[in-house]
């Protein structure tokens, strides 16, 4: 691993860890404020909507002005938004610090920006695989900690965590990341309307229609598991919290040791296809169990789809992209993901307090079918020489 992979590495993985935090928490700290499933939702979703309209200018940004300066600032507002969380005394306050953080949430994208930057293209998915890891290993560590510190001391005590957390993972890209683009190098200055160029690019608008579909089902999946385990299995935030960690650990197997012997023998499309297969599956299983060690079980194949989706999924993304326009390429990828990061909560809550915890997992299975079709048909691209 080269030493920038490896401070890139570092950085989402201490940030992770803050995030990880907070996921298997909010739903349990909203309710205490009042909040019904519904608006449980709206929380997760405000934050994505926030990026949609975020994430295109933090690319763009990326681009012109380089990737180190605007991950850090990512970062600032990250911390920010925790304080905020701590301090909240309304769901009007949860609701700030959530618009807050989606607003200045370009860390993942411009982390994906950045690997692009430093590898070559047949070497992307091992390189996201690797970020997936930190990704994984973030979420082992942080729903931990989340549900020992919740309760040990209380439920504002993991936020200031993820805050403190966060903090370091600024000074790690301050002090240590190198930077990888030239101001010389500005673009247009004008995000929205490379947005609405790329969908016009037909590799690119069915790439990003399959990026939308994948990240909506996975977000069901994520922002209700809390509710979903609580009204099922009677789990608190300590259970959530462990649980989410052993989900980590399988996710950080997958992506960390199985992702590059499988990508090699089978390419980026197949494996992103398994991986959705995978996830179906485990949804599906999860729907239909009434049994704590079954559901145990089902996070299996559930790790599974994720840990091939999610680095094969980045890695068709960034090889449908010029050299010259990763940072807004992946601002517009971060962009669409976070519509689909915004409507998946919504609905999931929404489903689950009118139909039943079991209709989110379903429909997100559903989901997970849609994309597969979808991908089927999918001519890759690799425009990297182009530039």
């Amino acid at each position: 691993m080269s030493r920038p992979l490896l401070i890139i590495f570092l950085t989402i993985f201490v940030n992770l860890v803050g995030f990880g935090i907070i996921v298997p928490l909010l739903p349990y700290y909203a309710a205490t404020f009042g909040a019904p499933p519904l608006v449980i939702g709206l929380l997760f979703g405000v934050f994505s909507l926030c990026q949609l309209f975020a994430a295109p200018i933090l690319g763009d940004w990326s681009d012109r002005f380089g990737r180190r300066p605007v991950l850090i600032f990512s970062l600032a507002g990250t911390v920010v938004s925790f304080v905020m969380l701590a301090l909240a005394h309304s769901i009007t306050v949860l609701f700030l610090a959530r618009i807050v953080d989606g607003l200045s949430g370009g860390n993942i994208s411009t982390a994906r920006a950045y690997v692009a930057d430093i590898t070559e293209p047949k070497d992307r998915a091992r390189a996201y695989g690797l970020i997936g890891a930190a990704f994984g290993l973030g979420f082992i560590v942080g729903p931990a900690l989340s549900g020992i510190l919740a309760a040990k001391v209380s439920y504002t005590a993991p936020i200031w965590a993820a805050a403190g957390i966060t903090v370091i993972a600024m000074l790690m890209a301050w002090l240590w990341l190198p930077e990888t683009v030239h101001r010389a190098q500005a673009g247009t200055g004008m995000p929205f309307r490379n947005l609405r160029e790329m969908v016009r690019r037909p590799g690119l608008r069915r790439i990003l229609m399959i990026d939308f579909v994948y990240w909506l089902s996975f977000a069901v999946f994520q922002t209700t598991f809390g509710l979903f385990a609580a009204r099922r299995f009677g789990f608190d935030v300590a259970e959530t919290g462990y649980f989410f960690a052993a989900f980590g650990v399988l996710g950080a197997i997958v992506q960390g040791a199985l992702i590059r012997p499988v990508v090699r023998r089978m390419g980026d499309k197949p494996t992103l296809m398994l991986g959705l297969v995978f996830g179906a599956v485990g949804l599906v299983a999860a729907t239909e169990t009434h049994s704590v060690p079954v559901f145990a079980l089902t996070l299996v194949p559930l790790a599974l789809g994720i840990g091939f989706g999610h680095p094969t999924m980045s890695s068709l993304v960034s090889r449908a992209a010029l050299g010259n326009e990763q940072g807004r390429v992946q601002g517009a990828a971060s962009a669409i993901e976070s519509l689909g990061r915004t409507i998946g909560p919504v609905w999931g809550s929404a489903s689950l307090q009118r139909f039943g915890e079991g209709v989110p997992y379903l429909t997100a299975a559903g989901f997970l079918v849609m994309t597969l079709l979808l991908t089927m048909g999918y001519q890759e691209v690799d425009t990297a020489s182009a530039a």
